[in-house]
């Protein structure tokens, strides 16, 4: 099959650019963009039978949608001593100014008693803001509020930060756009700079380049019509990470080829029978690679919290038409430019010798079993970190420290609960109105639940009734901050439980705000955890099944992912939580893992078994055709992963907490994939399995004499 499409493609490579081009022309034309079909509101990617999802309807149903934001002005004395009567005088005056200011947006400025701490050393001035998210308008509206504040408090012993969402957005937007800038540049550098030094040729090394950012064109159009047809959700973070796998899977296709061909012309074939022979080869390694890639993503569907199941569809969709493009576009352009690929450099025309490859070959074929424990017991070393794993849903920890918005809350603390920014809501839901003494009565006992640092007053005491007065509304003050996983265990656990049993006769509680939401996103995120990894496993393992008509090494194979992925994670914990010393590591990071490092991973496991099955057909026995999988198949993992782990790395220059650990995690995970388990760990085991490592099919067996297959692969495969 890919014989037919190499040879088709090679020899008529015009056509093939052409129905590229028209594609790419249709469907930048004509198609959605994807911020068309985007879904910003996290609180849908959340099942209606989740109990955060069902405060937060009882909330709408009873008080209307919230869909005006605040900011939140935090204020204090420089010398930290006790607000004075005359601080609490300028700090309402500050409020009249604010309001009599008419800025744009600002609806109402509230303080008073009920606003300072209740070790009166901190006041919050409360704006209402006219409008949700990320309105240029609000951003407009946070700075004149910070000017104002700045130009009343100056001179008067008084301190201020101005925070809330759209301050957070605003003081962070900047960071996350220069972030942005410094890891794409960094990572189109690092692409091109490591594909220089490899193949020493410009053409070479912008090839990735332009096709990623063809294939990058096509694919949002093609995903946002998908959305429409089928009525999936798209998470607005979809795009960002189409381009990472597009840029990780295509610089690994684009390598696999490219080292292929140039084997090929150093065995001695022209250019013409060297691609279509590349393409034969390489092409059902890509197509099962990105098949097991687009079953890893497609497992995501099995998720309930939406926003992982947003990435499997348009993930899947992106790596197929990267795939697509690998074995089409890219031998029709090389086809094109023959050995001028290779441009200036003549490293194709000799074949090497005494390389790094070879000798690591040759010591995976002498001594597989030293081989084989030695990097088993790497990776195995460094899963023992998992013993320490502990999630971190603090989001504000991942942001820039230096900005004012994270001053105010630093500034809040000193005062307040740690939870007085994000109140946990409790609903309760009446037969009929409502007893304000059960009310206060109900308020005190879940003030008494240890984890509750106080009760935030109410316009009917302790409580927000609404107009029937059937439903009221109690927000509690965590004392902890409410990320923490202290806050989700007691707002996920105990504080629901006495919500329910204490609540007065004939009412129904429920517990919401934000410490509820992460607590119910931790539970479907662990059970997803549990249901995605090993039914992608087992898809996996059955398209490696296939790939090889064999059962034993596809559950090797897997075994090496699965000790990966746990190797990975576990080198994580040590840097961040035992070198670095913080609480955990961000909620989002083993997922983000399983998708770069166990998806993009088995592409190298892929590769190098196929080289191994290869090398055993052309009449090798188990221990040499390892020697020779690790010496030809060897450059082109170490490339690959090289490369993909470099790219990753750069996001470590961004600065912002969850990308620093994103990037070493993949990159780290990068690494161990190509240069432990693929490139030692699947081969040695391969050699000290033999002939078993196929069972119970042939596919090791050669299928002519060695000799006759040695010369037919040679001259025209």
């Amino acid at each position: 099959m890919f014989e037919r499409l190499g040879r088709f493609v090679v020899h008529n490579p015009w056509k093939v650019i052409a129905a590229w081009v028209l594609i790419t022309i249709a469907v930048v034309s004509f198609a959605p963009t994807l911020g068309d079909v985007t879904n910003r509101d996290q609180a849908n990617f959340l099942p209606s039978d989740y109990e955060s999802v069902q405060a937060a309807d009882l909330a709408t149903e009873a008080f209307g949608e919230q869909t005006d934001a605040s900011a939140t002005i935090v204020i204090r004395r420089v010398d930290g001593a006790a607000l004075s009567e005359q601080d609490k005088t300028t700090i309402g005056g500050l409020a009249e100014d604010l309001q009599a200011e008419n800025i744009e947006r600002v609806t109402q400025v509230l303080t008073g008693a009920p606003a300072v701490s209740p070790n009166g050393k901190v006041q919050l001035v409360t704006a209402g803001l006219d409008g949700f998210g990320d309105d240029p308008k609000l951003v407009e509206a946070v700075e004149s509020i910070r000017d104002t504040t700045g130009s009343t408090l100056g001179d008067t012993g008084l301190e201020y930060a101005v925070t809330g969402d759209v301050a957070m957005f605003a003081d962070n937007a900047d960071a996350f756009d220069t972030a942005l800038v410094i890891v794409g540049a960094a990572t189109i550098v690092l692409i091109i700079g490591l594909l220089l030094l490899i193949y020493r040729s410009p053409i070479a090394a912008l090839l990735p380049i332009v096709t990623v950012g063809l294939v990058s064109a096509i694919a949002p159009g093609l995903i946002a019509w998908a959305a429409e047809a089928f009525g999936f959700q798209v998470d607005q973070s979809v795009q960002i990470v189409m381009t990472i796998v597009l840029y990780g899977v295509g610089t690994d296709y684009i390598v696999f080829l490219l080292f292929r061909f140039r084997e090929r012309l150093r065995a001695g074939d022209d250019q013409k029978t060297a691609l279509v022979a590349a393409v034969a080869r390489v092409g059902e390694v890509i197509a099962s690679a990105a098949a097991a890639i687009i079953i890893a993503f497609m497992a995501l569907l099995l998720a309930v919290f939406g926003a992982f199941t947003s990435f499997g569809p348009g993930l899947s969709i992106a790596v197929a038409l990267m795939a697509l493009a690998a074995v089409t576009l890219i031998p029709a352009v090389v086809s094109l430019l023959g050995t001028k690929v290779f441009w200036p450099s003549k490293s194709w025309q000799r074949t090497p010798k005494g390389t790094t490859f070879q000798r690591l070959g040759k010591l995976t074929g002498r001594r597989p079993g030293v081989v084989a424990l030695v990097s088993g017991g790497v990776m195995a070393a460094l899963a023992l970190g998992m013993f320490g794993f502990n999630t971190d849903y603090d989001q504000n920890a991942q942001l820039p420290s230096d900005t004012e918005s994270a001053r105010g809350l630093e500034y809040m603390e000193s005062g307040f609960p740690a939870g007085a920014l994000s109140p946990t809501s409790v609903y309760l839901r009446g037969d009929g109105a409502l007893d304000e003494a059960a009310l206060a009565t109900y308020a005190q006992r879940l003030q008494e639940v240890p984890g509750v640092g106080g009760v935030m007053p109410g316009p009917a005491g302790v409580a927000t009734l609404s107009e029937d007065g059937t439903v009221a509304k109690i927000d509690l003050l965590l004392a902890d901050s409410p990320y923490a996983n202290s806050s989700l265990d007691l707002v996920g656990g105990e504080l629901r439980t006495i919500a329910k049993d204490e609540a007065p006769d004939g009412a129904t509680a429920y517990v919401g705000g934000l410490s509820s939401a992460f607590a119910d996103i931790r539970d479907a995120n662990n059970r997803d955890l549990w249901v995605i990894f090993p039914v992608a496993g087992l898809l996996i393992a059955i398209v490696l099944g296939l790939l090889l008509r064999s059962i034993v090494a596809p559950i090797y194979l897997m075994v090496a992912v699965v000790l990966g992925f746990f190797s990975t994670m576990g080198a994580t914990v040590i840097a961040f939580q035992g070198i670095g010393d913080r609480p955990g590591v961000s909620f989002m990071l083993p997922m983000l893992v399983y998708l770069f490092v166990v998806a993009i991973g088995t592409d190298y496991n892929i590769l190098m078994i196929a080289r191994l099955r290869e090398e055993a057909k052309l009449g090798n026995d188990p221990r040499t055709a390892a020697d020779l999988a690790v010496e030809h198949g060897g450059p082109s993992v170490g490339a690959a992963g090289v490369i993909l782990a470099g790219t990753f790395a750069s996001m470590m220059l961004g600065g912002i907490s969850f990308l620093v650990e994103m990037g070493f995690a993949v990159s780290i995970g990068i690494m161990i994939a190509a240069f432990v388990m693929s490139m030692f760990l699947v081969p040695s085991v391969t050699a000290l399995l033999g002939h078993k490592a196929w069972w119970p099919g042939r596919a090791d067996r050669p299928a002519a004499p060695p000799a006759q297959q040695r010369e037919t692969v040679d001259v025209s495969s």
